[in-house]
């Protein structure tokens, strides 16, 4: 609440202080010493010198931190920025391409949608059918995950498509978000032929990782190398400041695949996390439901009394699959009776995909696939890597 001007915290009724750093202090309201100040005057956009000989890229922006800055109403983070603002405020871009800017959304990722998703395949889909070399998506970070997932099922891409984002936003001392960009802009112009996630492999300003899109999860509320990859590898590194970038040998290279879109989503579907005493009765909220997904107990197990619920949702038609909520490994519900109970009762198994993309899987699959059998079959094969025949030693 407000309080003569000052930021009054409910918890403890302090007065709320921005300093120069960016960082917030709390003290006692009177102990402040109110000064009237102009108010802030939206910035002069400055035109960025485009060299026309470097790659062409396409700067898609959805918000999230990276296109962040304070907002001194509230004194939190709020997106206001868009992809031109980011050229702006990080000169050093255009030392690396040249950029068409595409303001798709300026929002928090929490509200990212299913329908933001087809509009966004659609935008990325046009701007490398219109000659684009590479697509730089600006993203939240905390569903980055399942948007990367998406427009990996979404889009065949022939060229590199990176999202990126930020820990923390560009007005803080120790924001991210500049090299985070750099090193989007240098994989979106390598070798890379698919959808990736570039954020910093360490808390130190030297490497970001390369993610597979559909093999990332946060892993951290707010550390700067927040993302991992999961089941595998990072499929590449981007070295900073020299830039330099690494793939490795299973990452698809640029030119492998045919541009195609493919944005039929069925939104109704569902992820639910299987815990301890879960009754049964939760089940009946899926009834209609197309499709749900399980995270399940490791090997992808749920206790023996949602068995008969899930048999009654697979037999009204709902495609149900099992995951795992351990980070590495993979399903197999052959191993104990729980799990072949689950097996009779007609779940998949849904291999070593991770529970946020096996969610966006099965809504594409039942977007584009209207036989159920066959839509079964594709749950268990691997389209855009997003499941392996084969877990790597130590992963």
């Amino acid at each position: 609440m407000s309080k003569n001007g000052v930021f009054i915290t409910e918890r403890d009724g302090m007065a709320v202080v921005k300093l120069d750093s960016g960082y917030n202090i709390g003290i006692p309201p009177g102990s402040c010493t109110l000064v009237e100040r102009p108010a802030p005057q939206p910035s002069r956009q400055i035109d960025v010198v485009q060299n026309k000989n470097l790659p062409d890229l396409a700067i898609v922006s959805t918000g999230g931190t990276i296109a962040s800055r304070i907002d001194y109403r509230t004194g939190s983070v709020t997106s206001q920025f868009n992809a031109s603002d980011i050229l702006t405020a990080i000169p050093e871009l255009a030392e690396i391409a040249n950029y068409r800017t595409i303001p798709l959304a300026t929002i928090l990722s929490e509200n990212m949608t299913p329908a933001i998703w087809q509009e966004l395949a659609r935008a990325v889909y046009d701007e490398i059918k219109n000659g684009a070399q590479g697509i730089i998506v600006t993203h939240g970070t905390d569903t980055m995950a399942y948007s990367a997932a998406a427009i990996s099922f979404m889009v065949d891409t022939p060229v590199p498509i990176v999202f990126v984002g930020s820990q923390r936003s560009a007005d803080r001392p120790s924001s991210d978000n500049a090299m985070n960009a750099v090193c989007a802009a240098a994989a979106a112009t390598s070798e890379l032929g698919e959808v990736a996630v570039v954020m910093h492999a360490t808390t130190n300003d030297d490497t970001c990782a390369i993610h597979r899109g559909t093999r990332v999860r946060k892993m951290h509320t707010s550390r700067r190398d927040a993302f991992r990859s999961l089941g595998l590898a990072p499929i590449g590194a981007v070295e900073y400041p020299s830039r330099k970038v690494t793939l490795v040998p299973d990452a698809v290279r640029r030119g492998t695949r045919t541009l195609a879109l493919h944005d039929a989503l069925d939104p109704h579907c569902a992820l639910i996390q299987f815990y301890p005493g879960m009754s049964p009765e939760l089940l009946k909220a899926y009834e209609g439901y197309h499709g749900l997904v399980i995270a399940g107990t490791g090997l992808g197990h749920t206790s023996t009394t949602l068995i008969p619920p899930l048999k009654r949702l697979v037999d009204n038609g709902t495609l149900v699959v099992m995951t795992s909520q351990c980070m590495n490994g993979r399903v197999c519900d052959r191993v104990y009776d729980t799990g072949r109970d689950l097996l009779n009762a007609g779940v998949i198994e849904g291999g070593d995909m991770l529970p946020e993309a096996a969610l966006v899987k099965l809504m594409w699959v039942l977007g584009n696939e209207m036989d159920r059998t066959k839509a079964a079959a594709l749950m268990q094969d691997d389209l855009k890597g997003e499941c392996t025949r084969r877990s790597a030693h130590g992963l």
